[in-house]
């Protein structure tokens, strides 16, 4: 997008830029409980940042999260009594050896490891290319792959085939190295015929209002004002990617009937005393008569609701019609992007 930069060096990234660096690759929903802990300046910058976060590199995102795991891990040390005490510790639990090796991977830059293309790859390009090797191969690629990797792979495996992978990962004791790089050479060239590893998604648009669905009202709304100050461009795209209560007026008739099905009497009666005449019509419109006189007289009972626990309300409900959309129960219509096909 325009105004985005192509992230080459580590070295030469702002403070800012890293964080949102750290903070694209810990997953939306870690992301947005960080934020919590930030002041509302930051919060506005990474937002920011994140948004415009082009395709860095692969080796560019794996320096800055170096980086930061040895920030903390040294933090951790000087705070628990310095490298003396981490040696120690180190030392009994995994012995002077070992200790030795992860003493000196907090010291040196991270040498790159088998495989290491496989912990980046999405699991069912990994699947595609594993499914048909000998169980024992499979096996191998799987115990350097990530454990959710692993996972969704041994689950999509046919069940004879399960149990021996899992079988021989078990027993696996040391590979010769000539083997394994046999096979990584051999997996990483059939890899490249299905996915890039030059470079790898991070950040963007779409994180940043899968953040903001995550995070809670008063932030959500404190980001967007001071956004949109500086970019409303910026706001409005992020806005349409995402959910929020009030674009329950753009939900087919089906799809509200199905989520009223699943939704608290009572919340939906807070958060529908906070909205719009709008959304509270439209909700009216898709229920039955009967409900509605229900749902009519436990909002007239309410009084003196506090905004805390209409926004508290409102967010629960959302949750629930974003789960039915992953799911694929319900098909929410995004700000000109998404398609329909009858």
């Amino acid at each position: 997008m325009p105004g985005s930069e192509k992230v080459t060096k580590a070295d030469e990234l702002a403070p800012s830029k890293k964080i949102a660096l750290v903070l694209a690759s810990m997953g939306a929903e870690n992301a947005s409980a960080v934020y919590k802990h930030l002041s509302d300046d930051d919060v506005e910058n990474i937002s920011i940042e994140l948004a415009r976060m082009d395709f860095p590199s692969i080796e560019v995102v794996e320096e800055v999260l170096n980086e930061f795991y040895e920030l903390c891990l040294t933090q951790k040390v000087v705070t628990e009594g310095g490298i003396d005490y981490a040696r120690s510790v180190l030392e009994k639990a995994f012995g002077a050896e070992a200790a030795d090796m992860l003493l000196n991977k907090i010291t040196k830059q991270l040498e790159s490891k088998s495989f290491d293309f496989v912990r980046k790859a999405d699991y069912k390009n990994l699947l595609a290319i594993v499914q048909n090797e000998h169980p024992q191969t499979i096996a191998l690629i799987l115990s350097y792959a990530r454990t959710d990797q692993a996972s969704a792979i041994l689950s999509e495996l046919p069940k004879e085939k399960r149990v021996e992978v899992v079988e021989r990962i078990a027993t696996m004791d040391r590979a010769s190295p000539d083997v394994v790089k046999s096979i990584e050479a051999s997996l990483e060239k059939k890899f490249a015929t299905l996915a890039s590893t030059d470079s790898m998604e991070v950040g963007g648009i779409n994180y940043v209002a899968e953040i903001m669905n995550n995070v809670d009202r008063a932030t959500e709304k404190y980001i967007f004002d001071e956004l949109g100050a500086r970019d409303q461009k910026l706001a409005d795209l992020i806005k349409q990617k995402m959910f929020v209560f009030e674009d329950i007026v753009r939900l087919d008739s089906k799809d509200i009937q199905e989520f009223v099905k699943q939704v608290d009497s009572k919340d939906l009666a807070v958060a529908i005393k906070g909205s719009t005449q709008e959304v509270a019509e439209c909700i009216f419109s898709n229920i039955s008569s009967r409900a509605r006189e229900n749902l009519q007289a436990d909002i007239e009972y309410l009084h003196n609701v506090r905004m805390r626990d209409v926004d508290e309300a409102q967010q629960r409900i959302v949750a629930i019609i974003r789960r039915l959309e992953q799911e694929g129960t319900i098909t929410i219509t995004r700000g000109g992007g998404d398609e329909i096909i009858a």
